[in-house]
């Protein structure tokens, strides 16, 4: 087994699961449920962490979280306003989908 991806962001770590799940890499979370152990335990013992069960999986498995990770970033980063391609609509930066078609930014 090898420790492939660990965050202190539940929805990045959620990004990560669904991701694995939808190609069907096999993996497992430690410390799932260790969030309330918080204050008894280091934060770096509570942390979520995701584990490929089978190694062969190492290489595809970290382009998806370099994915994610990037787009994350990128995400967070982003202040500006955007124009939607599809039907022209003006969004705000914090929309990544246009409130008006429901097209992807």
């Amino acid at each position: 087994m090898k420790k492939l991806f660990s965050s202190q962001d539940a929805f990045e770590m959620q990004a990560v699961r669904s991701e694995l799940d939808a190609l069907s890499i096999p993996y497992m979370v430690k410390n799932e449920f260790a969030g309330g152990a918080i204050g008894e335990l280091p934060w770096q013992d509570s942390q979520q962490e995701v584990w490929l069960i089978d190694d062969s999986w190492y290489a595809r498995a970290s382009k998806v979280i370099e994915a994610i990770v990037h787009k994350s970033r990128n995400t967070n980063n982003s202040s500006e306003d955007w124009r939607c391609n599809a039907c022209g609509e003006e969004n705000g930066s914090a929309f990544d989908v246009c409130w008006q078609c429901g097209a992807e930014k």
